[in-house]
Formats: structure tokens, C-alpha cells, sequence
């Protein structure tokens, strides 16, 4: 079975959405990075997936990261040394065990890394949306660019409105990006000042 999930800027829902699969009797053998394509196939045993956000590294920290979690039986599924996202699965064990991170300060670095992966995903689509606001893009007479749209009547103007729309949305798909990026950023600060508030 394949899926694919377009709107992956908030990685713990990412891992949500996942999991609800894996809760459903499969497990993940294939994941595209570049197209958000995940590959499943049925089994017997459950699994559990989880989402590691990090930095950028050597290739002997690379192979160090992923051997650290292959012994704890982590299968790597993708991701890439030049940061970004990680996807690890395995045979569920219970609630504990299927934590990445087992002590409190390797969870406050992962909800640092998830504040810092969000806000770096941001970036561009922020400066884009800076574009956007300052040519005036983002009111309705600019937002439509048909001419003459808001001069048309009847139906030809609702034709012409409807087929404009899905452009028109298009321009507003950098500040939605920003927007969730600031949320779901937001979400992680406050998980980890929670954590930090904990010690």
C-alpha cells in the first residue's frame, strides 16, 4: 500500500499519522523524501515509528548515530547526514521502549532540534512571503490576475472567479507554510521549557 502525506511541516503529527497505519497492522519498507511517499506492506507484528530531527554530520557521526540506535533493535529507514528528518521502525515493545529517547535530556535536545528544524524550514518560505506582502500580492484585486475579473457579471464572471481561485490560493501557500512552521516551533519551545521546568 502506498501513501503519501503532502503537508508535512509539523513532525510530530507526521509521526501520528504514521503510527495510526502501523496501529493497523503494517509497517513501513519504503519512505521517499522527495515526494513525502511512504511504502507499507502487511505483517503480524506490531510496529512503531518515530521521527528524529538533526543537525548536520560527518559521515563517522552519521554511522555512529545510526549504530547507537540499531542496538537498541532501530531499523533506519531514511533520512539524510546533511540534516533534516531521520525515520526509524521497530517491533513494538511497550510505551517505554518505543521512546527514542529514554532520559530527560535527550528529550529537551530533540524538542530543541524539532524548534530549530522548524524554524530553518520556515526560513525560506518566510522570505518568499516578505516578497509576496511587499508587492501587494496578497490583496483580492492582486491575488486574482485575470483582467477585468471584478468588472465581469453573471456567469461568466463566476466562471472565470472559480477557475482563478486555485491560483489565487497558491500565493498564499508561503505565509500558511510560516504559519505552521511558528505553531508547530511554538509547540516544541513549550514542551521544552516544560521539560525544563521539570529538572
Amino acid at each position: 500500500m502506498k501513501k503519501t502525506n503532502w503537508f508535512r511541516i509539523n513532525v510530530l503529527k507526521e509521526e501520528q499519522w504514521l503510527n495510526g497505519f502501523l496501529q493497523q497492522g503494517y509497517k513501513i519498507t519504503k519512505v521517499t523524501s522527495w515526494c513525502s511517499g511512504f511504502v507499507f506492506e502487511k505483517t503480524s507484528q506490531p510496529y512503531v515509528v518515530r521521527i528524529d530531527c538533526q543537525k548536520a554530520m560527518k559521515k563517522e557521526a552519521f554511522e555512529e548515530y545510526k549504530l547507537m540506535y540499531e542496538d537498541f533493535g532501530w531499523s533506519y529507514l531514511q533520512g539524510s547526514r546533511s540534516s533534516g528528518k531521520h525515520y526509524w521502525q521497530k517491533v513494538s515493545e511497550g510505551q517505554e521502549a518505543d521512546q527514542l529517547f529514554s532520559d530527560r535530556q535527550s528529550t529537551k535536545n530533540y524538542y530543541k532540534q524539532l524548534m530549530n528544524y522548524s524554524l530553518m524550514f520556515a526560513l525560506p518560505f518566510f522570505v518568499l512571503s516578505c516578497i509576496i506582502f511587499q508587492q501587494g500580492t496578497l490583496s483580492p484585486d492582486n491575488m486574482y490576475l485575470a483582467r477585468g475579473l471584478w468588472d465581469m457579471e453573471g456567469s461568466l464572471f463566476w466562471k472565470a472567479f472559480l477557475f482563478e481561485t486555485p491560483f489565487a490560493l497558491l500565493r498564499l501557500f508561503c505565509p500558511l507554510i510560516v504559519i505552521g512552521s511558528a505553531i508547530l516551533s511554538l509547540s516544541a519551545y513549550y514542551e521544552y521549557r516544560k521539560l525544563q521546568q521539570q529538572v
